[in-house]
């Protein structure tokens, strides 16, 4: 066929192309199945030969209902979708889908993996350049989708430490709020996540600028990326990610232990701000070294949760 898409050049591509096929096979011409799916012909058209707009979520619901694909082209979407980012986001996405451990530090709001649907909408509504309510629903079901990840039996380790700001902001209102810090305390009681906060009291450090990720890969292979509220950067040079890895050693080093953390965030829950007692740096190291001595080989109590062994340098 002259005008054929080569579906192997883009996930668009390989869409369109499963369009067509279904289409053909159904015995539909374009501007039947855009009738049945409430867009005109030549969306459908677009499509099929990857002009023009992306297709919805919408849209691919619409017409994987009609042509009868079994979830196959809302399986597709995702995919599809993600190709709207810069390439460097695309890649950090592929990375993070692969990661078997992710350390994160996030300084203005609670991490993607961690956020509830509500507490998630709040955030992705909040860009300036976001294009009207369908396209902040697509972005929070490709954000809610990539933490199903957290529940796999492939599962990455997760390490989140939070600024404590991440903490004060009641982004959405308290009640959204509230229901977000319930998810932090809920997810700390997994075996493969670990959490703690940076409190206001360690002042400066290196990574004020922006959120930062380090990311292991199963080949044991690290990147790290860094992000900003309208830029992101990925780095895969290992001189440059070993330089990140210590600047989030140092950050896990001044932060506070996992289970005073999760006493901050209790009494941040409860928007008793005022009244959660931070102990000074020394006093934060000696009840640190207790935690570890009375863990017993590597467990902490409370918790029934597994610290990972790598553990930060003073």
């Amino acid at each position: 066929m002259a005008n054929a898409i080569d579906p192997s050049t883009s996930m668009a591509a390989l869409f369109g192309s499963r369009v067509r096929r279904l289409r053909t096979a159904a015995g539909l011409t374009q501007a039947e199945l855009g009738q049945k799916t409430h867009v005109v012909s030549t969306r459908i058209t677009q499509i099929e030969r990857t002009s023009g707009a992306k297709p919805t979520l919408d849209l691919a619901q619409a017409l994987d209902a009609v042509l009868g694909a079994d979830n196959l082209l809302v399986e597709l979407w995702p995919y599809v979708y993600r190709e709207t980012f810069p390439d460097w986001s695309r890649k950090f996405m592929e990375y993070s889908e692969r990661a078997v451990a992710i350390q994160q530090y996030a300084a203005h709001v609670v991490p993607g993996l961690l956020q509830t649907e509500s507490y998630a909408r709040e955030v992705l509504s909040l860009d300036a350049l976001l294009d009207g309510k369908e396209q902040l629903e697509e972005r929070l079901t490709a954000r809610m989708g990539r933490q199903e990840r957290l529940g796999s039996h492939h599962r990455p380790e997760l390490w989140a430490v939070l600024d404590e700001a991440v903490l004060r902001r009641p982004i959405g209102g308290h009640p959204v709020m509230r229901k977000q810090l319930e998810r932090l305390l809920g997810a700390a009681t997994e075996r493969h996540v670990a959490l703690q906060v940076l409190p206001f009291d360690q002042g400066g450090h290196e990574a004020m600028g922006g959120s930062l990720t380090i990311l292991t890969l199963p080949d044991g292979s690290e990147v790290a990326y860094t992000e900003g509220a309208d830029y992101g950067q990925l780095i895969e040079e290992p001189t440059i990610v070993s330089r990140y890895k210590v600047i989030y050693d140092r950050l896990r080093a001044t932060a506070l232990p996992p289970l005073m953390s999760l006493d901050m965030i209790r009494s941040a829950m409860e928007g008793d701000y005022r009244g959660t007692s931070i102990p000074s740096r020394s006093e934060r190291r000696r009840l640190a070294q207790e935690q570890l001595q009375q863990s017993g080989r590597g467990r902490l109590r409370g918790g029934g949760r597994r610290v990972p062994r790598h553990r930060p340098r003073p």
